[in-house]
């Protein structure tokens, strides 16, 4: 029988983004594995672009109660392999020992979020020097005999009418997108500094920026729109998938630690990051070549929502800084 494995990764864009090279591993190694993923309903059309994975399974644990149930009940009737909690909650980790796989593979304490989680798990693997999350998230396969698994996303990706309005008016490689926002008001960088940064990147190297934006966001990219010299425009409204989209199509990205940063990464567009109170080597570009100008070293509130200072760290990066990275990220691009 072929073996069945599910991954337990509810959220956020990121850290599902981060997780998609298990998917691509355990494919790699056994073609006619079932390989399913449990996730955020908000996340499964992210999901539906990874052709590795067999069934995406949403699921909200403040959600209905008996939908939960039916779900975990469903769960175990399929008859896990192994089931990889790759987030380190407590509640993923419970979901994980109740989809009743024959494994519940996890990391150990001392590289868990919530440390209890480690007690629903069946295996707990040290990933020992790894730092990345994504190299964390690997290490889990040891427990089934895969100990040196390739980073790769293994993405399919459509044209959407977005991506096309995009490319239709400028070309394909032939536009930046900037990111200005993000869940958290401390990975922000101003967004005047943004609309510099665009009318340096079409004066110098004669590319125009969409400016994405999400929910409530809108003030925030016409901001940078306003700051840009007519360098910039807004983004047409974006789903997840004119995201992933529009970044294949991008020349560059340039984006704080958030999830347009991450899908960047996973479609092999050249990225400039900028961190805040977040760690690069956890959370940053997979790529050596991309380009990283980062504040973590200084900040004093890493991993919080918002500053205690009250003047969040990323603030002190500055526009010639970013300038100074996107020359050298496109100059290693070419």
């Amino acid at each position: 029988m072929n073996p069945r494995f599910l991954i337990v990764r509810l959220g956020s864009m990121g850290d599902v983004i981060h997780g998609i090279p298990v998917a691509t591993a355990l494919r790699a190694q056994w073609p006619d594995a079932r390989i399913d993923w449990l996730v955020d309903p908000r996340y499964v059309e992210l999901l539906a672009l990874v052709p590795a994975i067999t069934y995406r399974i949403p699921i909200d644990p403040r959600g209905s109660r008996s939908l939960l149930l039916s779900t975990i009940r469903e769960l175990r009737r399929t008859r896990y392999d192994a089931v990889f909690d790759l987030q380190g909650l407590i509640k993923s980790a419970v979901l994980a020992r109740l989809a009743g796989g024959r494994q519940t593979v996890g990391l150990s304490r001392d590289h868990l979020r919530e440390t209890f989680a480690s007690l629903f798990y069946s295996h707990a693997i040290d990933p020992a020097a790894k730092h990345h999350v994504i190299a964390k998230s690997l290490s889990l396969l040891q427990a089934i005999g895969i100990t040196t698994p390739t980073v790769e996303f293994g993405l399919s990706i459509p044209e959407t009418a977005a991506s096309r309005d995009v490319v239709t008016r400028f070309g394909v490689g032939r536009y930046a997108l900037l990111n200005p926002g993000a869940a958290w008001p401390n990975k922000r960088w101003p967004p005047e500094r943004f609309g510099a940064v665009a009318a340096a990147l079409h004066a110098h190297v004669g590319v125009p920026s969409v400016v994405l934006w999400g929910p409530g966001e809108q003030e925030l990219a016409a901001a940078v729109v306003a700051a840009s010299d007519s360098a910039a425009v807004p983004s047409p409204p974006t789903s997840i998938t004119d995201l992933f989209a529009l970044a294949k199509g991008a020349r560059l990205v340039i984006s704080g630690d958030t999830g347009p940063l991450h899908i960047a990464s996973a479609v092999g567009t050249p990225v400039v990051a900028l961190f805040g109170p977040t760690y690069p080597d956890r959370n940053g570009p997979w790529s050596p070549a991309d380009v990283i100008v980062s504040r973590a070293d200084a900040c004093v509130c890493h991993y919080e929502r918002r500053c205690r200072r009250g003047e969040p760290c990323i603030d002190s990066i500055t526009i010639a800084e970013v300038t100074d990275a996107i020359d050298r990220r496109i100059g290693a691009h070419g």
